[in-house]
């Protein structure tokens, strides 16, 4: 926790003197107890912006390859992604997937916070796609609440296909808390699509973004 806390104070002073972002609603985040952080997805640096901001730890899934390349980059990639509590998860094989959603119930199970996003990977032209369940899954089968997130602006800290980060101002607008009953994971596919649904009107809410009714079927995920 100390190297967390080291790690999260840092690189929310580099942020904040940086970008010097508007952050409104981080009183909507529970004090204690499990939570879901539930973010629309426009940068490569959302997760690093969010767990930075938050005002508790909050675990992302993170590529395997962060954990596994090599040098000195890699190295503090690794510390980096290790200490802020990410989760290496292999895209496109489905048993590490399923693997990484079971982690994440163990750290709701101790009372702690992980973050997902809905849309599943990054939106390149600002639309916020439909939500895929797995955020509607995590909030029936464990009960805990749901903290939707909308950032504004965050897109152009890193363009899509550039390398390096050019900072200035964003927005994250933390929602108030989204309450489901926990069924566990015995529940039906329309209350989980009813759930993910809700919880997308609250993300369009906080961040003012067109809407579209297909999944985002992006080449690239973050």
């Amino acid at each position: 926790m100390a190297m967390f806390d080291a790690i999260r104070w840092t690189t929310r002073g580099l942020v904040t003197s940086t970008c010097r972002p508007t952050v409104i609603g981080l009183d909507n985040v529970p004090k204690e107890g499990p939570f879901i952080v539930a973010p629309n997805h426009l940068s490569f640096l959302d997760s690093v912006i969010v767990q930075a901001l938050m005002p508790r730890p909050v675990a992302f899934f993170a590529k395997a390859e962060y954990f596994t390349t090599g040098g000195v980059k890699g190295k503090v990639m690794k510390s980096f992604f290790e200490a802020v509590g990410s989760i290496p998860v292999e895209r496109g094989e489905q048993a590490a997937s399923v693997q990484a959603l079971k982690t994440l119930l163990e750290i709701l199970d101790s009372g702690k916070g992980v973050g997902i996003y809905p849309e599943g990977t990054r939106s390149r032209d600002g639309i916020l796609y439909r939500g895929r369940t797995g955020v509607g899954w995590l909030a029936l089968t464990t009960g805990a609440p749901v903290i939707p997130v909308g950032l504004i602006g965050t897109e152009h800290l890193q363009p899509a296909d550039s390398k390096s980060v050019k900072p200035q101002h964003f927005t994250m607008k933390v929602g108030e808390p989204l309450y489901f009953d926990k069924t566990g994971p015995d529940h039906s596919l329309p209350a989980r699509r009813q759930a993910t649904d809700r919880i997308m009107d609250a993300i369009a809410a906080l961040s003012g973004q067109e809407r579209s009714t297909s999944y985002n079927q992006s080449k690239t995920v973050e």
